[in-house]
């Protein structure tokens, strides 16, 4: 098989695979509430500072309208607090709870073991290649959805 072909095949193969093998992996028993959509709003609001609703939204590449239907929803199940911003009362600011910390932690580990393996046996010249293998199949995609 050419390397275009196995390419392909891989690629193809991942992009079928990788959303459910993730929703198994960290919609665990414990997290059970939350679908995998909402554990990637959980990584995008982070364990930091909290952050407006536009700035999460803009992060995800959705409107503050369709994101407001997910945090009120996380809200609802006590991963994420919401408040209205002291300075500018139009601003809400929404961070992670306790509880929603303990699910971006969960989902985080899972990617740092995804990162290991993939890396796993790769010299730093062959770590090089793939991210800029990668990074040009970001760059795709990102003039793709243009």
């Amino acid at each position: 098989m050419s390397h275009y072909n196995t390419i392909n095949e891989v690629l193809v193969k991942l992009f079928n695979e990788i959303m459910d093998i993730e929703e198994k992996a960290i919609i665990t028993e414990e997290f059970k509430d939350i679908s995998n959509n909402d554990m990637h709003v959980i990584e995008a609001i982070g364990k930091g500072e909290a952050q407006s609703m536009s700035a999460v939204a803009k992060l995800l590449s959705v409107t503050v309208g369709t994101l407001t239907i997910a945090i009120n929803n996380l809200v609802k199940k006590g991963y994420v607090n919401r408040v209205r911003s002291k300075e500018d009362r139009r601003v809400v600011l929404i961070s992670l709870s306790v509880k929603g910390k303990k699910a971006y932690d969960h989902h985080k580990e899972f990617h740092d073991e995804m990162v290991q393996a993939t890396l796993k046996g790769m010299n730093g010249e062959q770590v090089e290649v793939l991210v800029q293998a990668l990074q040009n199949l970001s760059g795709f995609f990102r003039e793709y959805g243009r």
